[in-house]
């Protein structure tokens, strides 16, 4: 592990400004923040493990468990709710056998929900990824999960 995170933070300096920064380069890279990088990053920086994990954990942005490849977002905004959010995201669910927030055991899908995407009109919306699926219902969203099973 610390051949792999010293790289990325050693090009911050150690002062504290720089750890938000670093925590953001650890996650790009290794896609969540793991008990390893954080005693990496917090011996660094000359800070407590509590300290590191403090910071890491205020924000909404970072992760501590390894993200699935393939992540799903379902909207749940009022324009997707009302047109049928609730049941994609519990198809979603039924199909990948796991709750919003959980990854699945393959690590290959990870499932969120979002409160809106901005993408009202299209709604309900659905984004694999970084592509997004509107005007999605139950038998759409389970054929393209069965497109990316199989890709």
């Amino acid at each position: 592990m610390p051949e792999r995170v010293l790289p990325l933070i050693a090009l911050f300096g150690r002062e504290r400004k720089n750890l938000i920064p670093a925590l953001q380069k650890v996650q790009e890279e290794m896609g969540y923040l793991s008990e390893e990088s954080i005693s990496e990053i917090a011996h660094f920086f000359r800070l407590s493990r509590n300290e590191v994990y403090g910071v890491a954990s205020f924000y909404a942005l970072f992760r501590f468990k390894q993200p699935g490849k393939h992540i799903i977002r379902v909207c749940l905004g009022t324009a997707c709710h009302v047109r049928g959010g609730p049941r994609i995201l519990e198809a979603v669910e039924q199909k990948l056998s796991l709750k919003t927030g959980e990854t699945t055991p393959d690590y290959q899908f990870g499932l969120e929900r979002v409160a809106c995407f901005g993408s009202c009109a299209l709604g309900p919306v659905m984004v694999v990824d970084k592509t997004v699926y509107g005007r999605m219902d139950t038998n759409r969203a389970r054929k393209i999960l069965d497109d990316y099973k199989s890709a």
